[in-house]
């Protein structure tokens, strides 16, 4: 029971990451935010989202500790 109820959950997780992903770019700036270094130099663009990381961590842990319980 326990492998059914994992597997439901990690389904409706991926599911809802696919659509913050198609649907969130146009609400949630994840990728844009302030922090987040982007250096262009000529032809090379190197982008660290160190705010975004920041964020997705907190909310990972956030709800890992709420599907903990």
């Amino acid at each position: 029971m326990e492998i059914g109820r994992l597997l439901i959950v990690t389904g409706l997780v991926i599911a809802a990451a696919g659509l913050l992903w198609q649907f969130g770019g146009r609400f949630l700036p994840l990728g844009r935010l302030p922090g987040d270094i982007v250096i262009e130099r000529g032809g090379t663009t190197i982008y660290l989202p160190l705010m975004t990381c920041i964020v997705l961590s907190a909310l990972l842990s956030l709800a890992f500790m709420i599907f903990r319980r």
